[in-house]
Protein backbone atom coordinates (compact mmCIF):
# COMPACT_ATOMS: atom_id res chain seq x y z
CA UNK A 1 0.00 0.00 0.00
CA UNK A 2 1.30 3.25 -0.87
CA UNK A 3 1.71 5.28 2.14
CA UNK A 4 3.86 8.64 1.59
CA UNK A 5 2.42 11.96 0.83
CA UNK A 6 -1.52 13.17 2.49
CA UNK A 7 -4.49 11.12 2.90
CA UNK A 8 -4.99 12.94 -0.12
CA UNK A 9 -2.31 11.29 -1.76
CA UNK A 10 -3.16 7.90 -0.37
CA UNK A 11 -6.85 8.12 -1.36
CA UNK A 12 -5.95 8.94 -4.78
CA UNK A 13 -3.06 6.48 -4.91
CA UNK A 14 -5.61 3.89 -3.33
CA UNK A 15 -8.28 4.41 -5.76
CA UNK A 16 -5.95 4.43 -9.28
CA UNK A 17 -4.28 0.98 -7.92
CA UNK A 18 -8.07 -0.33 -7.45
CA UNK A 19 -8.67 1.30 -11.04
CA UNK A 20 -11.88 3.39 -9.31
CA UNK A 21 -13.02 6.55 -10.92
CA UNK A 22 -13.88 9.34 -8.40
CA UNK A 23 -17.47 8.65 -9.26
CA UNK A 24 -17.41 5.13 -7.91
CA UNK A 25 -15.23 5.84 -4.73
CA UNK A 26 -17.93 8.46 -4.01
CA UNK A 27 -20.50 6.21 -4.80
CA UNK A 28 -24.62 7.43 -3.49
CA UNK A 29 -23.05 9.01 -0.01
CA UNK A 30 -20.41 11.16 -1.45
CA UNK A 31 -20.46 13.42 -4.48
CA UNK A 32 -17.41 13.24 -6.86
CA UNK A 33 -16.35 16.64 -6.48
CA UNK A 34 -16.11 16.40 -2.62
CA UNK A 35 -13.42 13.30 -3.34
CA UNK A 36 -11.23 15.05 -6.01
CA UNK A 37 -10.87 17.88 -3.59
CA UNK A 38 -10.13 15.07 -0.70
CA UNK A 39 -7.38 14.08 -2.92
CA UNK A 40 -6.46 17.52 -3.68
CA UNK A 41 -6.12 18.53 -0.22
CA UNK A 42 -8.49 20.92 0.33
CA UNK A 43 -10.45 19.22 2.08
CA UNK A 44 -10.01 16.70 5.22
CA UNK A 45 -12.69 13.76 5.27
CA UNK A 46 -14.43 13.64 8.86
CA UNK A 47 -14.30 10.03 10.58
CA UNK A 48 -17.43 9.07 9.41
CA UNK A 49 -16.34 9.45 5.79
CA UNK A 50 -12.93 8.21 6.11
CA UNK A 51 -14.50 5.00 7.53
CA UNK A 52 -16.64 4.84 4.52
CA UNK A 53 -13.66 5.40 2.10
CA UNK A 54 -11.62 3.13 4.17
CA UNK A 55 -13.88 0.25 3.15
CA UNK A 56 -14.15 1.16 -0.09
CA UNK A 57 -10.74 1.34 -0.76
CA UNK A 58 -10.37 -2.06 1.51
CA UNK A 59 -7.96 -0.54 3.77
CA UNK A 60 -8.00 0.50 7.53
CA UNK A 61 -9.12 3.77 8.78
CA UNK A 62 -5.49 4.36 10.52
CA UNK A 63 -3.63 3.65 6.95
CA UNK A 64 -6.18 6.07 5.64
CA UNK A 65 -5.41 8.57 8.31
CA UNK A 66 -1.64 8.36 9.54
CA UNK A 67 -0.29 6.07 6.61
CA UNK A 68 0.25 3.33 8.96
CA UNK A 69 -1.51 0.63 9.89
CA UNK A 70 -2.55 0.13 13.79
CA UNK A 71 0.02 -2.61 14.69
CA UNK A 72 2.73 -0.20 13.25
CA UNK A 73 1.06 2.67 15.15
CA UNK A 74 1.04 0.76 18.12
CA UNK A 75 4.83 -0.39 17.99
CA UNK A 76 5.79 2.99 17.03
CA UNK A 77 3.77 4.46 20.45
CA UNK A 78 5.26 1.79 22.42
CA UNK A 79 9.28 2.25 21.17
CA UNK A 80 8.49 6.32 21.98
CA UNK A 81 7.52 4.97 25.28
CA UNK A 82 10.47 2.95 26.24
CA UNK A 83 13.14 5.43 24.75
CA UNK A 84 11.24 8.08 27.04
CA UNK A 85 11.95 5.31 30.46
CA UNK A 86 15.17 4.83 28.78
CA UNK A 87 15.89 9.18 29.19
CA UNK A 88 14.50 9.27 32.40
CA UNK A 89 15.75 6.30 34.31
CA UNK A 90 18.14 4.56 31.97
CA UNK A 91 21.61 5.88 29.51
CA UNK A 92 20.35 9.01 27.38
CA UNK A 93 22.76 7.71 24.81
CA UNK A 94 20.69 4.54 24.38
CA UNK A 95 17.82 6.94 24.50
CA UNK A 96 18.83 8.91 21.56
CA UNK A 97 19.59 6.37 19.42
CA UNK A 98 16.21 4.55 19.99
CA UNK A 99 14.40 8.05 19.31
CA UNK A 100 16.75 8.32 15.86
CA UNK A 101 15.94 4.82 15.19
CA UNK A 102 11.86 6.11 15.25
CA UNK A 103 12.93 9.13 13.17
CA UNK A 104 13.98 7.20 10.55
CA UNK A 105 11.65 4.13 10.37
CA UNK A 106 8.33 6.45 10.56
CA UNK A 107 7.08 7.44 7.12
CA UNK A 108 7.18 11.28 6.14
CA UNK A 109 3.15 11.21 6.58
CA UNK A 110 3.67 10.37 10.55
CA UNK A 111 4.89 13.85 11.09
CA UNK A 112 3.26 14.19 14.69
CA UNK A 113 5.02 10.52 15.83
CA UNK A 114 7.97 12.12 13.82
CA UNK A 115 8.17 15.16 15.42
CA UNK A 116 7.75 13.66 18.90
CA UNK A 117 10.45 10.90 18.75
CA UNK A 118 12.88 14.10 17.11
CA UNK A 119 12.14 16.05 20.59
CA UNK A 120 12.82 12.97 22.43
CA UNK A 121 16.17 13.16 20.61
CA UNK A 122 16.90 16.83 21.45
CA UNK A 123 16.51 15.77 24.99
CA UNK A 124 18.23 12.86 25.10
CA UNK A 125 21.20 15.45 23.64
CA UNK A 126 20.74 17.63 26.39
CA UNK A 127 20.37 15.30 29.33
CA UNK A 128 24.08 14.12 27.61
CA UNK A 129 25.42 17.47 28.09
CA UNK A 130 25.83 17.64 24.08
CA UNK A 131 24.33 21.44 24.26
CA UNK A 132 25.46 22.54 20.53
CA UNK A 133 24.08 19.63 19.14
CA UNK A 134 20.97 19.90 21.45
CA UNK A 135 20.53 23.65 20.67
CA UNK A 136 20.33 22.78 16.72
CA UNK A 137 17.79 20.20 17.05
CA UNK A 138 15.76 22.12 19.60
CA UNK A 139 16.09 25.48 17.16
CA UNK A 140 14.61 23.28 14.28
CA UNK A 141 11.65 21.64 16.03
CA UNK A 142 10.52 25.11 17.36
CA UNK A 143 11.03 26.46 13.38
CA UNK A 144 8.85 23.31 12.48
CA UNK A 145 6.51 24.16 15.09
CA UNK A 146 6.28 27.79 13.94
CA UNK A 147 4.92 26.21 10.48
CA UNK A 148 3.04 23.07 11.72
CA UNK A 149 1.46 24.22 15.23
CA UNK A 150 -0.65 20.89 15.06
CA UNK A 151 2.24 18.70 14.98
CA UNK A 152 4.29 20.47 17.72
CA UNK A 153 3.98 22.67 20.48
CA UNK A 154 6.27 25.73 20.87
CA UNK A 155 6.25 26.19 24.80
CA UNK A 156 8.08 23.24 25.71
CA UNK A 157 10.74 23.88 23.32
CA UNK A 158 10.78 27.43 24.41
CA UNK A 159 11.90 26.69 27.63
CA UNK A 160 14.05 23.74 26.51
CA UNK A 161 16.18 26.03 24.20
CA UNK A 162 16.19 28.65 27.37
CA UNK A 163 17.64 25.86 29.40
CA UNK A 164 20.11 24.95 27.37
CA UNK A 165 21.51 28.26 26.37
CA UNK A 166 21.61 29.18 30.13
CA UNK A 167 23.88 25.83 30.15
CA UNK A 168 25.86 27.22 27.28
CA UNK A 169 26.56 30.81 29.02
CA UNK A 170 24.11 32.71 26.77
CA UNK A 171 22.62 34.09 29.44
CA UNK A 172 21.67 37.07 27.11
CA UNK A 173 19.65 34.10 24.93
CA UNK A 174 18.18 32.09 27.64
CA UNK A 175 16.65 35.45 29.22
CA UNK A 176 14.90 36.38 26.31
CA UNK A 177 13.30 32.73 25.81
CA UNK A 178 12.40 32.51 29.20
CA UNK A 179 10.38 35.43 28.97
CA UNK A 180 8.97 34.70 25.63
CA UNK A 181 7.81 31.59 27.62
CA UNK A 182 6.32 33.56 30.02
CA UNK A 183 4.76 35.16 28.11
CA UNK A 184 2.67 32.59 26.31
CA UNK A 185 2.38 30.94 29.69
CA UNK A 186 1.10 33.56 30.88
CA UNK A 187 -1.59 34.67 28.42
CA UNK A 188 -2.69 30.70 28.53
CA UNK A 189 -2.77 31.24 32.51
CA UNK A 190 -0.24 28.18 32.90
CA UNK A 191 0.38 28.36 36.47
CA UNK A 192 0.16 24.24 36.96
CA UNK A 193 1.48 21.27 35.82
CA UNK A 194 4.92 20.33 34.17
CA UNK A 195 4.99 23.28 31.88
CA UNK A 196 4.71 25.82 34.89
CA UNK A 197 7.18 24.33 37.04
CA UNK A 198 9.64 23.51 34.12
CA UNK A 199 9.28 27.17 33.38
CA UNK A 200 9.40 28.48 36.82
CA UNK A 201 12.78 25.99 36.88
CA UNK A 202 14.00 28.17 34.19
CA UNK A 203 13.05 31.98 34.87
CA UNK A 204 15.01 31.27 38.19
CA UNK A 205 17.87 31.05 36.46
CA UNK A 206 17.54 33.95 34.02
CA UNK A 207 15.32 36.50 35.69
CA UNK A 208 17.82 39.15 36.46
CA UNK A 209 15.73 40.81 39.01
CA UNK A 210 13.10 40.73 36.71
CA UNK A 211 9.99 40.86 39.23
CA UNK A 212 7.52 39.55 36.67
CA UNK A 213 9.87 36.39 36.46
CA UNK A 214 10.04 36.38 40.24
CA UNK A 215 6.60 36.54 41.11
CA UNK A 216 5.76 33.97 38.48
CA UNK A 217 7.95 31.91 39.96
CA UNK A 218 7.03 32.40 43.47
CA UNK A 219 2.86 31.62 41.92
CA UNK A 220 4.13 28.37 40.60
CA UNK A 221 5.96 27.69 44.43
CA UNK A 222 3.06 28.35 45.86
CA UNK A 223 0.52 26.45 44.09
CA UNK A 224 2.50 23.73 43.79
CA UNK A 225 3.04 22.93 47.50
CA UNK A 226 5.52 21.36 49.32
CA UNK A 227 7.20 18.84 46.44
CA UNK A 228 6.93 15.07 48.30
CA UNK A 229 9.19 12.70 46.78
CA UNK A 230 9.46 8.91 47.17
CA UNK A 231 11.86 5.96 45.76
CA UNK A 232 10.12 4.43 43.71
CA UNK A 233 12.67 3.54 41.07
CA UNK A 234 12.26 -0.60 41.90
CA UNK A 235 8.77 -0.18 41.02
CA UNK A 236 9.22 2.05 37.35
CA UNK A 237 11.89 -0.35 37.10
CA UNK A 238 9.83 -3.53 37.15
CA UNK A 239 7.21 -2.11 35.41
CA UNK A 240 9.54 -1.28 32.46
CA UNK A 241 10.77 -4.72 32.12
CA UNK A 242 7.31 -6.30 32.11
CA UNK A 243 6.19 -3.70 29.20
CA UNK A 244 9.28 -5.49 27.30
CA UNK A 245 8.24 -9.04 28.26
CA UNK A 246 4.90 -7.94 27.04
CA UNK A 247 6.13 -6.67 23.77
CA UNK A 248 8.01 -9.64 23.31
CA UNK A 249 4.69 -11.51 23.87
CA UNK A 250 2.82 -9.77 21.00
CA UNK A 251 0.58 -8.06 23.51
CA UNK A 252 1.52 -4.55 22.20
CA UNK A 253 -1.29 -2.82 24.08
CA UNK A 254 -0.34 -3.85 27.33
CA UNK A 255 3.03 -3.31 26.75
CA UNK A 256 1.76 0.38 26.37
CA UNK A 257 -0.31 0.40 29.08
CA UNK A 258 2.66 -0.71 31.52
CA UNK A 259 5.06 1.69 30.28
CA UNK A 260 2.75 4.34 30.91
CA UNK A 261 2.14 3.05 33.98
CA UNK A 262 5.84 3.32 34.48
CA UNK A 263 6.54 6.80 33.30
CA UNK A 264 3.41 8.04 35.69
CA UNK A 265 5.13 6.48 38.64
CA UNK A 266 8.06 8.90 37.67
CA UNK A 267 6.39 11.83 37.00
CA UNK A 268 5.75 12.73 41.01
CA UNK A 269 9.75 12.64 41.69
CA UNK A 270 10.68 14.40 38.66
CA UNK A 271 8.15 17.38 39.33
CA UNK A 272 9.07 17.28 42.85
CA UNK A 273 12.87 17.47 42.27
CA UNK A 274 12.50 20.36 39.82
CA UNK A 275 10.45 22.03 42.61
CA UNK A 276 12.98 21.30 44.78
CA UNK A 277 15.47 23.02 42.94
CA UNK A 278 13.37 26.20 42.03
CA UNK A 279 12.65 26.32 45.86
CA UNK A 280 16.26 26.35 46.85
CA UNK A 281 16.82 28.95 43.94
CA UNK A 282 14.33 31.00 45.10
CA UNK A 283 15.97 31.15 49.05
CA UNK A 284 19.08 32.31 47.55
CA UNK A 285 17.51 35.63 46.06
CA UNK A 286 18.50 38.49 48.63
CA UNK A 287 15.12 39.41 47.82
CA UNK A 288 13.72 36.55 49.35
CA UNK A 289 11.60 37.23 53.05
CA UNK A 290 13.67 35.57 55.52
CA UNK A 291 11.01 33.30 57.11
CA UNK A 292 9.82 31.99 53.71
CA UNK A 293 13.73 31.65 52.96
CA UNK A 294 13.96 29.84 55.26
CA UNK A 295 11.10 27.15 54.87
CA UNK A 296 11.98 26.83 50.96
CA UNK A 297 15.64 26.00 52.22
CA UNK A 298 14.34 23.55 54.16
CA UNK A 299 12.11 21.70 52.10
CA UNK A 300 14.73 21.54 49.35
CA UNK A 301 16.89 20.45 51.90
CA UNK A 302 14.38 17.49 53.11
CA UNK A 303 13.65 16.49 49.74
CA UNK A 304 17.44 16.25 48.53
CA UNK A 305 18.37 14.00 51.60
CA UNK A 306 15.69 11.61 50.72
CA UNK A 307 16.47 11.55 47.36
CA UNK A 308 19.26 8.60 45.66
CA UNK A 309 21.68 10.17 43.27
CA UNK A 310 20.93 13.46 44.23
CA UNK A 311 24.15 14.24 46.43
CA UNK A 312 25.25 17.59 44.89
CA UNK A 313 21.92 19.28 44.78
CA UNK A 314 21.83 18.24 48.79
CA UNK A 315 25.04 20.38 48.84
CA UNK A 316 23.50 22.95 47.03
CA UNK A 317 20.68 23.23 49.54
CA UNK A 318 22.94 23.01 52.43
CA UNK A 319 24.72 26.37 50.91
CA UNK A 320 21.41 27.53 50.00
CA UNK A 321 20.41 27.10 53.65
CA UNK A 322 23.53 28.76 55.31
CA UNK A 323 23.02 31.57 53.27
CA UNK A 324 19.73 32.59 54.45
CA UNK A 325 21.13 32.11 58.10
CA UNK A 326 23.59 34.04 57.10
CA UNK A 327 21.45 37.20 55.45
CA UNK A 328 19.47 36.46 59.13
CA UNK A 329 22.70 37.37 61.53
CA UNK A 330 23.14 33.06 62.74
CA UNK A 331 26.87 33.00 62.16
CA UNK A 332 26.80 29.49 63.83
CA UNK A 333 23.92 27.82 61.60
CA UNK A 334 25.58 29.35 58.61
CA UNK A 335 28.51 27.78 59.32
CA UNK A 336 27.52 24.71 60.48
CA UNK A 337 25.16 24.27 56.52
CA UNK A 338 28.19 25.45 55.08
CA UNK A 339 30.53 22.68 56.60
CA UNK A 340 27.78 19.87 56.15
CA UNK A 341 27.65 21.45 52.22
CA UNK A 342 31.25 20.78 52.02
CA UNK A 343 31.18 16.62 52.70
CA UNK A 344 28.21 16.45 49.45
CA UNK A 345 30.04 18.12 46.77
CA UNK A 346 32.20 16.99 44.54
CA UNK A 347 34.47 19.74 41.98
CA UNK A 348 31.87 21.58 40.82
CA UNK A 349 31.78 25.67 41.53
CA UNK A 350 29.74 24.89 44.69
CA UNK A 351 32.61 23.81 46.72
CA UNK A 352 33.86 27.43 46.44
CA UNK A 353 30.45 28.49 46.93
CA UNK A 354 30.45 26.68 50.68
CA UNK A 355 33.79 27.95 51.41
CA UNK A 356 32.48 31.60 50.44
CA UNK A 357 29.81 31.16 53.24
CA UNK A 358 32.54 30.27 55.78
CA UNK A 359 35.18 33.08 55.03
CA UNK A 360 32.29 35.66 55.38
CA UNK A 361 31.29 33.68 59.06
CA UNK A 362 35.04 33.80 59.45
CA UNK A 363 35.22 37.31 59.14
CA UNK A 364 32.26 38.18 60.74
CA UNK A 365 33.33 36.64 63.82
CA UNK A 366 36.53 38.27 63.45
CA UNK A 367 38.51 35.08 63.10
CA UNK A 368 41.16 34.06 60.38
CA UNK A 369 39.28 33.83 57.03
CA UNK A 370 42.63 33.36 54.94
CA UNK A 371 42.81 29.40 54.87
CA UNK A 372 39.02 29.99 53.02
CA UNK A 373 39.86 32.31 50.81
CA UNK A 374 42.94 30.16 49.83
CA UNK A 375 40.77 27.51 49.32
CA UNK A 376 38.54 29.08 47.14
CA UNK A 377 41.23 30.53 44.81
CA UNK A 378 42.96 26.76 44.51
CA UNK A 379 39.81 25.19 43.81
CA UNK A 380 38.77 27.62 40.81
CA UNK A 381 41.95 27.26 39.72
CA UNK A 382 41.82 23.92 39.59
CA UNK A 383 38.46 23.73 37.67
CA UNK A 384 40.40 25.60 34.46
CA UNK A 385 38.72 27.37 31.63
CA UNK A 386 34.74 27.46 31.22
CA UNK A 387 33.57 24.40 28.88
CA UNK A 388 31.70 27.22 26.92
CA UNK A 389 33.06 30.23 26.97
CA UNK A 390 31.75 31.32 30.30
CA UNK A 391 30.67 30.42 33.51
CA UNK A 392 28.55 32.63 35.28
CA UNK A 393 28.98 30.51 38.41
CA UNK A 394 32.51 30.25 38.75
CA UNK A 395 33.12 34.20 37.74
CA UNK A 396 30.29 35.36 40.30
CA UNK A 397 32.82 32.99 42.74
CA UNK A 398 35.73 34.82 41.60
CA UNK A 399 34.40 38.37 42.14
CA UNK A 400 33.27 37.38 45.66
CA UNK A 401 36.56 36.24 46.43
CA UNK A 402 37.81 39.76 45.14
CA UNK A 403 35.05 41.49 47.59
CA UNK A 404 36.29 39.71 50.63
CA UNK A 405 40.32 39.92 49.73
CA UNK A 406 39.36 43.50 49.96
CA UNK A 407 37.75 43.87 52.91
CA UNK A 408 41.01 42.13 54.44
CA UNK A 409 43.19 44.54 52.48
CA UNK A 410 44.99 41.98 50.11
CA UNK A 411 44.82 44.74 47.00
CA UNK A 412 47.20 42.49 44.45
CA UNK A 413 44.78 39.18 45.19
CA UNK A 414 41.73 41.01 44.98
CA UNK A 415 43.00 42.76 41.63
CA UNK A 416 43.83 39.24 40.51
CA UNK A 417 40.43 37.76 41.21
CA UNK A 418 38.55 40.31 39.89
CA UNK A 419 40.43 39.57 36.60
CA UNK A 420 39.99 35.72 36.89
CA UNK A 421 36.02 36.88 37.46
CA UNK A 422 36.58 38.68 33.67
CA UNK A 423 37.84 35.68 32.42
CA UNK A 424 35.50 33.27 33.93
CA UNK A 425 32.87 35.53 32.23
CA UNK A 426 34.47 35.40 28.68
CA UNK A 427 35.49 39.10 28.70
CA UNK A 428 39.54 38.54 27.91
CA UNK A 429 39.89 41.64 25.83
CA UNK A 430 38.80 43.87 29.33
CA UNK A 431 41.90 42.88 30.59
CA UNK A 432 44.67 44.92 28.91
CA UNK A 433 45.50 47.52 31.87
CA UNK A 434 45.57 44.78 34.39
CA UNK A 435 49.29 43.75 35.28
CA UNK A 436 49.98 40.04 34.57
CA UNK A 437 51.95 40.01 38.14
CA UNK A 438 48.73 40.30 40.06
CA UNK A 439 48.35 36.70 41.35
CA UNK A 440 46.20 34.60 43.27
CA UNK A 441 47.86 32.88 46.28
CA UNK A 442 47.90 29.51 44.96
CA UNK A 443 49.47 30.71 41.54
CA UNK A 444 52.69 31.34 43.28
Amino acid sequence: MPSQGTIGDRVRGLRLNRRMSQAQLAGPDLSDSYVSLIESGKRTPTPVVARLLAERLGCTTEFLLHGIEPRQRIDTELGLRHAELELRHGDPALAADRFTEIVKAADEENAMLTAQARFGRARSLEAQGRLGQAVEAFERLRREAAAHPERLADLPLTIALSRCYQRAGDRLRARDLAATALAQASRLAIMQGELAVDLAAALIETHDGDSTAINYVHQVLDLSGTPEVVDRSGEIHALWQASIAAAAGEDSALAVRLADDAITAGRANRLGRQLALTSMRWAKLDSAPAEEAERRAQVATGVFAALPGARAEHGESLIAHALVRLRGGDLAKAGEFATAALESLDGSALVAEAHLVLARVALALGAGAEAHLTAIGEHLTAMGRPVFGSDRAVARAWRELGDLYGQTGSRELQTSAYRRALEAAGVRSAMAGVTAGARTSNEG
